[in-house]
């Protein structure tokens, strides 16, 4: 079965990529909208995801792989939330902007531009390779 492809958003002020490869290591938690946390939900363990720095920076600069599906959010105090667990997988060559993805037209229905509020999105294949693309790297696994 083929991996399915997501993006997931964080301030660099909060978590940021780096933070993340010195970590090695960390459950995605504290997602609080229900479309997002479904996504969350559907996540299997092998997922590559784009890591995309929101609020400062606002680029895609890195990929991850989802390393344990979804179990109770640790953080949640009440409700039914969600988290995974993700590691790096590498960090794009160039990160690749907002900008650059609204005018790229092979990426005008990308989830990050049409729903812009969600933390966590599903990527076509498409649209991952050519973000990969337009960030210099190459797929690895």
């Amino acid at each position: 079965m083929a991996r399915a492809h997501w993006l997931i958003k964080s301030e660099p002020t909060v978590y940021s990529f780096a933070t993340l490869e010195k970590d090695g290591r960390t459950a995605w938690e504290g997602v609080r909208n229900y479309e997002a946390r479904n996504n969350l939900r559907a996540m299997k363990v092998g997922d590559a995801c784009l890591f995309y720095h929101s609020s400062t920076g606002k680029e895609i600069v890195g990929v991850v792989t989802v390393t344990k599906t979804a179990y109770a959010d640790p953080t949640a105090d009440e409700g039914d939330w969600s988290a995974v667990d993700v590691s790096p997988a590498y960090p794009l060559a160039v990160p690749v902007t907002l900008a650059a993805v609204k005018a790229t037209k092979a990426l005008a229905n990308m989830n990050l531009v049409r729903k812009s509020r969600i933390s966590v999105v599903p990527v076509s294949a498409e649209e991952f390779a050519c973000v990969l693309a337009m960030g210099k790297t190459k797929p690895r696994k």
